[in-house]
């Protein structure tokens, strides 16, 4: 018997918290964004009026504006809105224990055990949006069908405050007409690539040859393709089940350009620390580093290696990030944000598989237990007992 699958989805989530107790702003175009006197000052999420007027999440807000005059800007209120996230997922938890947050408004719901108490998987979503929007003043769009991804499509298809069910006898004709960058995982620079390659829709991607996929994304090729065949067997986790880290990553939009190279060294040590750090918590050794530059007029580019064995020293993602930005970026061209991170996990006790060419490297062992000793005293005496001789050249508050 296939598994009953449902995501839900709030609508505007962040725009509908903040309108519960200010109703005269569903007349009006509006948007939650930053602080419109920072370099932060973007678009967190609109309405549906904004939308309608063309604003969308993530712009800036002065293009918002030049879109809609009229829009109403409104703070963030990050308190209420994990507060209502709580209490939405908590009745989510009326009907199975397998809830699993994909976000703060999402999450998915395996319902098979269900059915027999509470309905079919339609009955349950209809339930579940009318409940919501009586308790709580919000509505959700949610999805219905026999695994995550395709419930993950279905609660897109239709907005707001809809139910669509996608099955084994209609997901051809519902899904494989949607644009390619609208199934999961097919962020914009895999949708240009497919793009490229006349891979336009869904059904383009579930037909395409699975060769040919990998030529062009890599493994995560022969993945997207069974996604859009319906192929998706991952679980939906229960409740207080937690996911192991598939990237770890951390960014900053400085308060001043960066230009030059030791302003670029600062920032990724900056990063590399951060990132360093985290990895070793969660006990990870890591193959790719990824970096991602943004300039003063947002243009981004993102460069990535594949190192030969997995790390998780921080000297060695610092020296393989400034590598990449030194091959990709001009140093006299000015730098508003930095991003660093880390993908390709390996257990941090994962043996390690040498040729018969190599030695074992005493040096790494050496720095790997300084890098544990350096980690004991900053937990133990805060992040600021020990730093890296270039952050105490040049002090952090000068360019954060």
């Amino acid at each position: 018997m296939d598994r009953v699958i449902l995501h839900c989805d709030c609508n505007s989530y962040f725009a509908s918290v903040e309108c519960i107790g200010h109703p005269e702003l569903r007349e009006v175009p509006m948007a939650v964004c930053g602080d419109p006197g920072s370099r932060h000052g973007i678009i967190l999420a609109k309405n549906e009026l904004a939308k309608k007027c063309g604003v969308v999440t993530a712009e800036t807000i002065w293009q918002a504006r030049r879109k809609c005059p009229d829009l109403v800007l409104v703070p963030p209120s990050r308190g209420k809105y994990s507060e209502y996230c709580e209490k939405i997922n908590a009745l989510y938890a009326e009907y199975t224990d397998q809830v699993e947050r994909f976000s703060i408004d999402e999450s998915w719901l395996d319902v098979t055990a269900s059915v027999k108490l509470f309905g079919d998987g339609k009955t349950i979503a209809d339930e579940l949006r009318r409940r919501i929007r009586e308790q709580f003043d919000l509505t959700i769009s949610a999805g219905v069908s026999f695994n995550k991804v395709f419930a993950k499509l279905g609660s897109d298809y239709k907005k707001p405050d809809a139910t669509t069910c996608v099955t084994r006898e209609n997901y051809r004709e519902l899904l494989f007409p949607l644009p390619v960058s609208d199934m999961l995982f097919v962020g914009a620079t895999a949708a240009q690539a497919l793009n490229r390659a006349m891979i336009f829709t869904i059904g383009d991607l579930a037909n395409a040859p699975v060769d040919r996929l990998c030529a062009i994304l890599g493994r995560s090729g022969e993945t997207l393709h069974a996604y859009a065949n319906g192929l998706d067997a991952s679980p939906v986790r229960r409740i207080g089940e937690s996911d192991p880290a598939r990237s770890i990553s951390n960014s900053i939009t400085f308060r001043r350009d960066l230009l030059g190279e030791e302003d670029v060294k600062t920032g990724l040590m900056m990063l590399a620390e951060s990132v360093g750090t985290r990895m070793r918590r969660e006990r990870v050794k890591a193959r790719t580093v990824q970096v991602q530059i943004k300039d003063t007029s947002l243009r981004v580019i993102s460069r990535q290696e594949t190192l030969r064995e997995a790390t998780g020293l921080t000297r060695d993602i610092y020296r393989t990030a400034l590598g990449l930005v030194l091959k990709s970026w001009r140093m006299d061209q000015p730098i508003r944000l930095l991003s660093l991170g880390v993908v390709n996990f390996e257990d941090e006790d994962a043996p390690v598989q040498l040729s018969l060419f190599d030695s074992p490297d005493s040096g790494k062992e050496r720095s790997e237990k300084l890098q544990s000793a350096i980690d004991g005293i900053r937990e133990r005496f805060g992040r600021d007992s020990i730093s890296s001789a270039r952050l105490l050249d040049k002090e952090e508050d000068d360019i954060t």
